[in-house]
């Protein structure tokens, strides 16, 4: 399993803008991405301007296709202009995971 965690942070005022953005994104894996095993979106409760995605894929290849999919390039093209600093990514290889 390839994980990939981003940490985004939006402008002051565009908080809702930034969290639509991510849900759209998370609606499209669910729809269209079997190999997007997880797709989970956080909003930090002391700084809501503070997202936090999980991304869990079943290999490198459906990575991929997630980071070049269309709705994912809709959504830098949104978040773009209200970003605060740049896009924190780390890609990384599962170890371990309970789910329940």
């Amino acid at each position: 399993m390839i994980t990939i965690t981003a940490v985004i942070k939006a402008k002051s005022g565009h908080e809702v803008t930034m969290r639509d953005a991510l849900v759209a994104v998370a609606e499209n894996v669910a729809a269209n991405e079997p190999d997007t095993i997880g797709f989970f979106i956080s909003q930090s409760e002391e700084d809501p301007c503070v997202f936090t995605t999980y991304e869990r894929f079943a290999d490198k290849a459906a990575m991929d296709r997630h980071n070049s999919s269309a709705v994912v390039a809709t959504f830098f093209g949104i978040a773009k202009s209200i970003l605060d600093g740049e896009v924190t990514l780390v890609t990384s290889k599962e170890v371990s995971a309970t789910m329940r």
